[in-house]
């Protein structure tokens, strides 16, 4: 499935595009996930998500391309569930363009999903995706608005094993849940007139007046 997602950073494009080119910098920012090492375009990450009680951690890789003329980075990932069939594929297209409000940044995700998260569907899928986007952005803002180290580097990443952090989940049922009654909501109504209308009915009958 595509999902397309946007978003604004008050920074230039030119500032954008130095940030994004930090993935040590950039990762702590996307919710659920954790970078776990990166050796010149390449790198290993995690991602915890959970529904309700059920937790799900993916384990997976990726490169990372950069065209800078066109300020576009894309990021070829592909993981697996650490305790379950489910596996993920996903191609990540970020192209960042000048905007009243500083960077607009518009992402393309081209993702294949296998196992309990692909029983959403692509509409629930999108608007799940666009507030995890959204604090993906608000995360990325504070880091903009924050001061650099003295050497103007960002830590680097543990590179053992017993060092890294465990991701902390990012918890999709709390995003799913609205976004279920919203879509369950025009329905129910339907459901409620019928209902409703069935109940007068009835007591239109038994009081004669039908």
């Amino acid at each position: 499935m595509q999902l397309d997602h946007s978003f604004t950073v008050p920074a230039s494009p030119e500032e954008a595009w130095q940030l994004f080119l930090d993935l040590e910098r950039v990762a702590p920012c996307m919710p659920g996930a954790v970078l776990d090492t990166l050796e010149g375009d390449a790198f290993t990450g995690r991602v915890k998500v959970k529904v309700g009680a059920v937790q799900m951690s993916y384990s997976g890789a990726g490169t990372v391309s950069r065209d800078k003329e066109a300020r576009q980075i894309v990021l070829d990932l592909t993981g697996s569930e650490t305790r379950g069939a489910g596996t993920a594929a996903a191609t990540v297209t970020a192209t960042m363009t000048e905007d009243p409000g500083g960077t607009r940044v518009r992402v393309r995700t081209d993702l294949d999903i296998t196992g309990r998260p692909a029983q959403f569907g692509r509409g629930i899928m999108a608007e799940v995706g666009d507030r995890i986007v959204q604090q993906f952005a608000d995360r990325l803002e504070e880091l903009l608005r924050r001061p650099a180290t003295a050497d103007g580097a960002a830590a680097s990443v543990a590179p053992s094993v017993a060092d890294r952090p465990e991701p902390e989940a990012v918890d999709l049922g709390a995003a799913v849940l609205p976004v279920l009654l919203r879509k369950a909501a025009a329905p129910l109504a339907a459901a409620v007139a019928v209902v409703l209308v069935v109940t007068a009915v009835r007591r239109s009958r038994r009081s004669g007046t039908v």
